[in-house]
């Protein structure tokens, strides 16, 4: 993974965590659609959060598996990972 958190890095995670396959043009080019409308439900989004936890050896900020779409999860991730550097 880069050093910043991506659309096509998220659609991979969906894929492996939840067993979700969504295209990862969906998710950037539908900035308003929530988690839930992808199919993804929060214990899906805790277990990404815990991937990438142990992925950037770093902890995400509190509240990223609350998060209701994939922009602001990106979003939060991003802001995440800077800090942890």
């Amino acid at each position: 993974m880069s050093s910043q958190f991506t659309y096509q890095e998220l659609a991979a995670l969906m894929k492996k965590c939840a067993g979700l396959t969504v295209d990862p043009t969906q998710l950037e080019g539908s900035p308003t659609m929530t988690f839930t409308e992808f199919g993804l439900d929060s214990l899906g989004l805790l277990a990404i959060v815990g991937e990438l936890e142990n992925h950037y050896g770093t902890p995400i900020e509190p509240g990223a598996e609350s998060c209701k779409t994939p922009s602001d999860f990106i979003d939060v991730i991003n802001a995440s990972i800077t800090a942890g550097a």
